[in-house]
This record gives C-alpha cells, sequence and structure tokens, in this order.
C-alpha cells in the first residue's frame, strides 16, 4: 500500500528533475474582461523576440500629470489581464504603464521555458525603452516576474535609462526555490537537492542582481510569504550593491506588499526622492 504512491512520486520527481521548467509556468490563454482598466488610455502593443516569438503587451497611459512610465513583469498563473490590478494605482498616481504576457501567456505567441521567458524580458524592456514617453523608466517585478526583471535589467547596455529596479517577493535562486517546493512533503524532502541540479540556474537573480548596479534596487517581501519565503528577499537585498534598500512587508504574504496604502505611497514618494 506505502510502495505505489512512493514509486508514483519518486517518477513524478524525476520528470521533474529532467529538466521540465514548466514548474515554475501556469499560463492562461485567455484575457479576462477587467472593467478596472475600462476608463484608461490603453493601446495594445505587438513585437517580436530576437528568436522571432511574438509578443503581446499593453501600454496603459496617465490620466494626470506624468512622472514616468513603469515596466511591469507579473507573475507565473494567468496574464497580464488577471495581473494588471496590482499596478493600476501607478497609472493613477502619474506613472505611465507598460505590461506584457510572457511567451505562452495570453495572446502572446510560443511556449514558456526558464531561457525563454528571460529573452522575452530582455526584448520587453527594450521595446518599452523606445516606447516611453520623456521621462524616467521604473521596473517592477513581482514573485517569477521579479527574477525575470533582474535579469532583464541587468542586461541594459545604458543604466542611466533607468530610474529604479523595484523587485517584490522574488526568489534569489531557481534551484534553491525548487528545493523549497520539494522540501514541503516529506515524500518528495529526499530529492530535493539531487532533483535541484537539474534545473537551468543560469539566470538566477542572486547572480544577476549586482550587475544593475549604479541603478537603485528596493526591494520588498512579505514577513508571512508562504510561497516565496522571506529569506529570499533577505538573500537578494546582500547580494545587490548600493543603492538598494529592503522593505519588510510585515504581517503579509506573497505580493502583498503594495496592497498597503501605506506602501503604495512610501513608493511613490521613494520614486520622487530619486
Amino acid at each position: 500500500m506505502i510502495k505505489r504512491p512512493v514509486h508514483i512520486l519518486l517518477l513524478l520527481t524525476l520528470f521533474l528533475a529532467s529538466g521540465c521548467s514548466g514548474l515554475f509556468f501556469y499560463p492562461g490563454r485567455t484575457l479576462v474582461k477587467n472593467p478596472a482598466i475600462a476608463g484608461f488610455d490603453r493601446r495594445d502593443v505587438f513585437f517580436r523576440t530576437p528568436d522571432g516569438v511574438t509578443l503581446h503587451g499593453w501600454l496603459l497611459q496617465t490620466p494626470g500629470k506624468m512622472r514616468g512610465t513603469v515596466v511591469f513583469f507579473h507573475g507565473n498563473a494567468g496574464n497580464m489581464s488577471t495581473h494588471v490590478n496590482n499596478v493600476l494605482w501607478l497609472v493613477t498616481g502619474g506613472y505611465d504603464l507598460f505590461i506584457f504576457d510572457y511567451r505562452g501567456y495570453g495572446q502572446s505567441g510560443g511556449s514558456p521555458t526558464l531561457a525563454g521567458v528571460n529573452i522575452d524580458g530582455r526584448a520587453t524592456l527594450a521595446k518599452a525603452l523606445g516606447l516611453a514617453r520623456p521621462g524616467p523608466v521604473i521596473v517592477l517585478g513581482q514573485s517569477l516576474g521579479g527574477a525575470i526583471a533582474v535579469y532583464a535589467a541587468a542586461g541594459v547596455p545604458d543604466r542611466g535609462m533607468l530610474k529604479a529596479v523595484v523587485i517584490d517577493s522574488a526568489f534569489s535562486d531557481y534551484r534553491e526555490i525548487v528545493r523549497d517546493k520539494l522540501s514541503e512533503f516529506i515524500v518528495t524532502r529526499p530529492f530535493q537537492y539531487p532533483a535541484s541540479i537539474f534545473f537551468n540556474d543560469d539566470f538566477s537573480p542572486v547572480e544577476w542582481i549586482k550587475k544593475i548596479n549604479p541603478v537603485p534596487v528596493l526591494l520588498t517581501h512579505g514577513t508571512l510569504d508562504r510561497v516565496v519565503p522571506f529569506r529570499h528577499g533577505t538573500e537578494l537585498y546582500g547580494a545587490a550593491l548600493s543603492p538598494k534598500e529592503f522593505w519588510p512587508a510585515e504581517g503579509k504574504g506573497h505580493i502583498e506588499a503594495f496592497t498597503d496604502k501605506a506602501m503604495r505611497e512610501r513608493l511613490l514618494k521613494y520614486l520622487e526622492a530619486l
């Protein structure tokens, strides 16, 4: 009675360990109707990556005085239509917003892989820098999007084009987060280290975040995050070079820091002061 489920779990772990990066991706193809964005000036943007994949994004323009442009990298589930509400407060706060879908998400072509979405991140940031109205450009990434955003920002040839990089609830290392997930269950715990070594670690933000310098880096992480443990945020902060700041979101879970009005206002003031 015990052997069968253990064998199934072992086979599943070996399948994941074969390099199946799908562990990180839960894309949704259908863009959901979202009344919250109906009142914004929004345009569709289609563009191609260096490896020939067509990506889809939205450019939303602020109705008020324009203070800059935020390029938003969303998390691993759904698509941009299910994540845009997380950042609409930035549009009402004076920032244009460029949000996009990785390959395999929404109306973007292709299928997601770790290498592919990181190509998407750099291609998107290059596109956004070309689209942005005159003014500062800020990169904001949440969860998996935070990891992709770090790699994208590190590849910008002219760092002077970025005003800040803001990373919320990101993991520090792809292999480490795989180990964290496998360690949650007693039957998969013994496989966490052998399984994790098969995952591509070339894009881990802990290795790339120092290359964002001298652009200011702001990290925030919920102290009660059960999806990406809080220590990942502190590890990224330790790896980043100054200027940098770390804002623990006390009592908050995964990507919940900016659900707090005081934290949103603090970010707006931080950006204005740079």
